[in-house]
């Protein structure tokens, strides 16, 4: 799989990064990391120029997540009782981001990016939340623009090292993700009742 995306990359350019990160994102099996990992090596080799790559990315995100999230606003639990099954998104999956999601607030749109299996899901259960549009908007957009910008620079600056560090990003990006994600639910939590007392 990995393969082929790449290949497709090669091919088709700036288009081909689009569309395959909308897909991933909504939630179709595409490694989104290697993916921009990929497009950083390819700007790095001068194959192709960091503003319509990085651009062309950024775009593929924000309109896969936007997508999601009108998804979820628009049909709920029904869309995924009768399709889920076809992208791996199951009811099971998606209460626990929701969960997820009511506890950590609006951050979960941003730092849900950095979490493998995550990030199209929280676009899900913000819409079945009914996340305002621009609050949504704003969150997801911080998000894209870092996701995006940290993996294209990973690949920009690893050069031909791009796929060995690759394999060792994915295998401690979801536990530093999951870390991250926590130390931010016990500061909201703190920062709570502070506020309340003030």
């Amino acid at each position: 799989m990995e393969n082929q995306i790449e290949n497709w990359i090669a091919q088709y350019g700036y288009a081909a990064i689009f569309g395959l990160l909308v897909l991933g994102i909504v939630g179709l099996p595409v490694p989104d990391e290697t993916l921009l990992t990929f497009t950083g090596y390819l700007v790095f080799r001068g194959r192709l120029r960091l503003p319509p790559a990085y651009f062309s990315a950024l775009a593929g995100s924000l309109c896969g997540i936007t997508l999601s999230y009108t998804l979820g606003r628009t049909f709920g639990l029904q869309l995924i009782h009768r399709f889920g099954r076809y992208v791996h998104i199951t009811e099971e999956r998606i209460q626990k981001a929701h969960a997820w999601f009511e506890r950590v607030g609006h951050w979960g749109l941003t730092f849900g990016y950095f979490i493998p299996g995550v990030r199209h899901l929280t676009a899900y259960a913000a819409g079945m939340s009914c996340v305002g549009k621009r609050q949504f908007a704003f969150f997801a957009t911080l998000g894209g623009v870092l996701w995006v910008a940290t993996f294209v620079a990973l690949g920009y600056f690893l050069g031909e090292q791009w796929r060995a560090v690759q394999r060792v990003v994915d295998r401690y990006l979801m536990w530093f993700a999951i870390a991250a994600a926590t130390a931010l639910v016990v500061f909201l939590l703190w920062r709570r009742p502070r506020a309340k007392r003030t």
